[in-house]
């Protein structure tokens, strides 16, 4: 099993781990073809051009794991576009 493949499990995992980092979502979200745009401050954006899809959220600190409401969110999203 590939990296992308493990990581995607890992989000989309039931219940959600909450061990998640913002660094394996970037990974992730990278690998499956979004561009990462720096927003104001922790604002960060992420977007598919291909499926035209935008992700938009702010960079958790001061601890880079994720909220559990964030994850179900970008569960949903990955969802829509896989």
């Amino acid at each position: 099993m590939s990296k992308k493949q493990k990581l995607l499990d890992k989000f989309l995992r039931n219940p959600i781990s909450k061990t998640l980092t913002f660094d394996e979502l970037e990974t992730l979200l990278i690998s499956l073809g979004f561009e990462k745009i720096d927003g104001a401050g922790s604002r960060i954006k992420f977007f598919n051009k291909e499926k035209d899809s935008l992700i938009n959220l702010h960079k958790p600190h001061p601890s880079k794991i994720l909220k559990i409401y964030l994850v179900r969110q970008i569960q949903d999203k990955l969802k829509e576009i896989l």
